[in-house]
């Protein structure tokens, strides 16, 4: 399986993202270098990696998104394409509080400690919908790990458009979210841009 593994916090300040959208709480103490004026080319770059970045998304994955962003009926395909990477199953799990960083929510998912709707679901890019129940497996409710992750992701906020039950360790997939409610620092206006080109 392919994966990024540039250090997070050299890969937050290259693409000038706060740590915190990566559900990590060191600052990087290495300012933002002022570099030269950016061409659009390479703004509209910049935008793409920082989404695939913060959702922890491979090029061709992220390029399907966009596919399928552009045919859904609703919204821009810009907003399409940040609910389609908001509703992924990793996504949801981090969300909720139950990963404290994507990647963390993504092996969560991996080792099949989630369930959606009562059925073991493994797939991290899986497509959640309003409705869907996100829980824990009852087996692995008691276990350390999510005492520990809980203990961190406490203050999360978890977004309007989820319900989490901390107690139980489930979630519920309330409503599809506006673009307003994703605390995504990402201008998709430019992606779309990108890929139109």
């Amino acid at each position: 399986m392919a994966r990024d593994m540039t250090p997070v916090l050299k890969r937050c300040r290259s693409l000038g993202i706060d740590p915190v959208f990566m559900g990590i709480d060191k600052k990087s103490n290495r300012n933002a270098r002022a570099g030269r004026k950016q061409s659009e080319y390479g703004l509209q770059l910049k935008e793409k990696q920082k989404a695939k970045f913060i959702y922890g998304v491979l090029e061709k994955p992220f390029r399907n998104n966009f596919a399928k962003a552009q045919k859904l009926k609703y919204g821009t395909t810009g907003e399409n394409l940040m609910i389609l990477l908001e509703f992924r199953l990793d996504n949801v799990v981090y969300r909720l509080g139950y990963g404290r960083t994507r990647k963390e929510a993504r092996q969560v998912v991996g080792h099949k400690h989630i369930l959606v709707n009562g059925k073991c679901v493994t797939i991290p890019s899986y497509q959640v919908k309003p409705g869907d129940v996100i829980e824990i497996k009852e087996k692995h409710k008691g276990k350390q790990r999510y005492k520990d992750i809980l203990e961190v992701t406490e203050g999360r906020l978890v977004p309007e458009w989820l319900e989490a039950d901390h107690e139980n360790l489930s979630g519920v997939v309330k409503e599809v979210p506006t673009r307003e409610q994703i605390d995504v620092p990402v201008n998709e206006v430019l992606i779309v841009e990108l890929y139109s080109k």
